[in-house]
């Protein structure tokens, strides 16, 4: 994933292995387990006009930013035409600009004036699910914008305008909280906090809400009774684990065991589901300052096969940018993506024709 989803605590050496519950469970037997089940299509992927590392969207944010209004909707429908029945829009906001009429902070100088009125009329009519982004109202990079009082405040007056202005699409369907945490061993209580207070205040606007968060540090967590007692206290309805494999944290050899021991903590706290964030990108040269490539598809069938067993849905990071329909009018990203698009395109043909 980006590094978002990695900078807010120092890189530290991972802790190797699982400790406590998740180190009780025998390699051999997820292999066996990941073997005997079958894979699940993707369901849905990760989106945004812009990406917040420059270095890593050189492929596809200055073709994003001259995007007039019908080729997003065009985005939307090409997705859809996949399977992709979820979008969780990354941000509503980034480096200090909005991508709406706000007075929180200037509005993006975009070619289409209003894309999130474009992705969600798109959506209404494809029958595609968005997560609306309730993020960046501050410094994206911080470890604080969780906390910090000028940042909440933005954030909590933008939920309550974003509901107010697109809430009457039926393809809003739920809110992503993006300042996504580092799960060491368990979840901090800041991170709790943030989630707890985004939440409620989604839920009082608009009845119905999904909400999900996208945390890192699956390699690390340990799936103990600390931990299902968090995801009890967690205002939260969808999990979506990050398998780390395009930033060179895990390999598809160990993803299996990881998502295993988080399957049972799951199971222990049904009202959470447990989703995957999986990497489809590999980067061009230095992890984080690089450009983000599409990964062959060889790879990522491989980490569609390692996690399919244990969770309930798998979704992308991501479509834009490393996937493209060969020809598409809104082609956005490096020229292999339309091979990935092709590759995963055939996959599905033979395994899951009921998706297209």
């Amino acid at each position: 994933m980006p590094n978002i989803r990695h900078s807010f605590q120092s890189r530290r050496q991972f802790i190797a292995g699982l400790a406590a519950a998740g180190g009780s469970l025998a390699a051999n037997g997820c292999a066996m387990r990941a073997k005997g089940a079958s894979t699940k299509p993707i369901r849905g992927t990760w989106f945004e006009f812009q990406h917040h590392n420059t270095a890593e969207g050189i492929y596809w944010n200055p073709q994003c930013v001259a995007f007039d209004c019908s080729q997003w909707e065009d985005k939307v429908r090409e997705m859809a035409e996949i399977g992709l029945e979820y979008v969780v829009l990354m941000e509503t906001a980034l480096y200090f600009k909005a991508f709406y009429e706000t007075g929180i902070f200037p509005r993006w100088e975009l070619a289409c004036p209003d894309p999130i009125e474009s992705i969600l009329s798109a959506a209404d009519r494809h029958d595609v699910k968005i997560f609306m982004g309730g993020g960046f109202y501050g410094d994206w990079m911080s470890p604080r914008i969780v906390d910090d009082p000028d940042a909440r405040r933005k954030r909590l007056a933008a939920i309550e305008e974003l509901t107010t202005i697109y809430g009457g699409h039926k393809s809003f369907y739920g809110w992503y909280w993006p300042n996504e945490a580092f799960i060491n061993k368990v979840y901090s209580e800041r991170f709790i906090a943030y989630v707890n207070e985004c939440s409620g205040l989604a839920r009082r606007l608009k009845s119905g809400v999904r909400t999900l968060i996208a945390p890192y540090g699956t390699r690390v967590a340990v799936p103990d009774d600390t931990y299902v007692r968090q995801l009890e206290s967690l205002d939260i309805d969808i999990i979506a684990y990050q398998d780390e494999v395009g930033v060179r944290k895990s390999k598809t050899t160990e993803t299996a065991a990881f998502y295993e021991g988080l399957r049972h903590a799951h199971d222990r706290v049904p009202r959470v589901a447990i989703w995957a964030d999986m990497e489809i990108f590999e980067f061009e040269g230095e992890t984080y300052r690089s450009a983000l490539l599409p990964a062959p598809f060889e790879r990522v069938e491989q980490q569609i096969a390692a996690i399919s067993p244990f969770v309930d849905t798998i979704l992308v990071y991501q479509y834009l940018g490393m996937m493209n329909r060969p020809g598409s009018p809104s082609f956005a990203g490096h020229p292999g993506s339309a091979r990935l698009y092709t590759d995963y395109v055939g996959w599905l043909k033979m395994h899951h024709p009921e998706v297209l």
